[in-house]
């Protein structure tokens, strides 16, 4: 019988990849989203339309904070696993709209962890973000290091519901992994996201922003590295204290609860302005550059350490800067038409 797995988010860019990578792997999945129109929702629909062409994958449209509606999805479908992607995205959004990331991240998240320890599942994983690291400066980004530090309300509502999945696990013995996810790039992405505006732009002539003049370090990770490591740590339950065996070096297990934060990035700092250069080698073009100062809630750099994943699963993302560049504007070009 195959297994089940929900995943909340999957009209979205990552949950779409990995709801798409699990039913080629023969899970039966079961998607929930609520379709918001923060950006395109025609990208949206497309991405669920592609999974529902397997008979394996359904979907349940609406939000997280419709509780009647998610807790009757979750029990009716009755999942071995859960997987919480859905959320409200975007540092910059978060300065103009933060009511909106208290509504989905921090209610949705409790909503889903509710729904969890219900049914009780074997494994609940959540994400989080490398933006709750905020004003750290020491870097590769460890997931021991401390966080209390976040720039943006994105990044608080995220390092909240850490600390809600903490205290879940801790209560009700309910096996929790949060994954934090490092700048994630790739086709079928959000058009906020900076790959794809850049992209747009160079393909249009028209200029684009590119912040503190450039001097901005991220850890670009390719999606489908992202959700293989997902996929990976499905299995990779983080254990009862007491029933721990040998440890890993630089492992995140909570001394209280089976609970484990994991970084999920491609541990390759990369100079936002060799990524335009990558984006501009692979349209044959260049771009009409618009050079601006930081933006508030913004960082300098993000860097992840990757060992931990790697200890656990063999695996750590690996896709070189300009294959991933390459592989998005061919998507872009045909999905665009241009």
């Amino acid at each position: 019988m195959a297994r089940r797995i929900f995943i909340s988010g999957t009209a979205g860019f990552i949950g779409f990849h990995l709801a798409r990578l699990l039913l080629a792997q023969g899970w039966r999945v079961h998607g929930y989203d609520g379709l918001t129109d923060y950006y395109d929702v025609r990208l949206k629909q497309r991405r669920h339309a592609m999974l529902a062409q397997n008979e394996a994958f359904a979907a349940t449209e609406a939000m997280l904070e419709d509780v009647d509606t998610l807790q009757r999805t979750v029990e009716a479908f009755q999942p071995d696993v859960i997987v919480h992607l859905a959320a409200q995205a975007g540092v910059r959004y978060s300065l103009e709209n933060p009511r909106a990331y208290i509504d989905a991240n921090i209610l949705g998240t409790f909503n889903v962890m509710e729904c969890a320890r219900a049914v009780p599942v074997q494994h609940l994983l959540m994400a989080s973000t490398s933006s709750v690291y905020g004003a750290n400066e020491d870097m590769p980004f460890r997931e021991t290091d401390k966080a209390d530090t976040p720039l943006t309300i994105y990044a608080a509502t995220k390092k909240a519901t850490e600390a809600m999945g903490h205290s879940y696990a801790h209560i009700y013995g309910l096996p929790t992994t949060l994954f934090r996810f490092f700048t994630v790039y790739g086709p079928w992405g959000r058009p906020d996201m900076a790959l794809f505006k850049f992209t747009r732009g160079i393909l249009q002539g028209t200029p684009i922003d590119i912040y503190n003049h450039g001097e901005m370090w991220r850890d670009f990770t390719y999606v489908d590295d992202l959700v293989r490591g997902i996929g990976l740590l499905i299995d990779t339950v983080p254990p009862l204290p007491g029933a721990r065996g040998e440890p890993i070096p630089g492992d995140s297990l909570s001394p209280a609860a089976p609970f484990r934060v994991v970084n999920i990035g491609n541990s390759d700092k990369v100079r936002l302005l060799d990524f335009v250069e990558a984006i501009e080698a692979e349209i044959g073009t260049k771009a009409i550059r618009n050079y601006l100062p930081m933006q508030p809630g913004d960082v300098p750099a993000t860097f992840a350490d990757a060992s931990l994943i790697q200890a656990l699963t063999g695996f750590r993302p690996n896709t070189p800067i300009r294959e991933g560049v390459a592989r998005f504007v061919a998507w872009y070009r045909d999905y665009y038409g241009v």
